[in-house]
């Protein structure tokens, strides 16, 4: 029997020991990762999501990167969790940077007067599914991979190093590759104490 929705988000869970084996081309992937955030719902159909995916060595080169930059500002004496973090990431296949265009939010802002307390709302909400989207949709294919937020304190230089427009706003990073590691048990917290129905 085939999986449902539900069975695919089930099987989307939090993956930090990753490994560089995929089951699918480079090509395949970046396609899937496309596609996903494409058709992921946004408010007035704005598509303000972005995404930058790196593969390899220029997914290296970003974790690289965010380790120097931690260097600078985590104590000396506590930074080997902090590298071991970012070479655990280093070790996936590859790395989805996911970005909000603001000029879409300010143009819909300028459009839409009347809601423009809602657009940078709606507009991480939009960001949030396309997150969760890409997510599942890795793990539907057995890839594993988290959900890291180093912003803003590597905008600049992801800016700079893939040549990303100052209005794409960084919100999180996906490292991905194989699962290296079994996932835990994880546990929940009693549905009365989450959920109200009423009929």
């Amino acid at each position: 029997m085939s999986k449902t929705f539900i069975d695919h988000i089930k099987t989307r869970r939090t993956q930090y020991a990753l490994g560089k084996t995929l089951p699918k081309s480079e090509e395949e992937i970046s396609r899937l990762i496309q596609d996903v955030i494409k058709h992921v719902p946004s408010s007035f159909n704005s598509q303000s999501s972005r995404a930058v995916i790196l593969f390899g060595k220029q997914s290296d080169k970003f974790w690289h990167l965010t380790k120097e930059i931690l260097r600078k500002i985590v104590p000396a004496d506590s930074f080997a969790s902090t590298e071991g973090k970012m070479d655990a990431f280093a070790a996936g296949a590859g790395t989805v940077l996911f970005f909000e265009d603001q000029d879409v939010v300010k143009s819909l802002q300028d459009k839409f007067p009347l809601y423009a307390d809602n657009f940078p709302i709606w507009s991480e909400q939009s960001g949030g599914m396309a997150q969760f989207a890409v997510w599942t949709a890795l793990a539907e294919h057995g890839i594993g991979a988290s959900l890291q937020h180093y912003a803003p304190l590597v905008d600049e230089a992801v800016q700079k190093e893939w040549h990303v427009p100052k209005s794409w706003k960084l919100r999180a990073q996906m490292p991905f590759g194989s699962n290296e590691q079994p996932f835990p048990e994880k546990s929940f917290m009693n549905d009365n104490d989450r959920f109200k129905v009423y009929a």
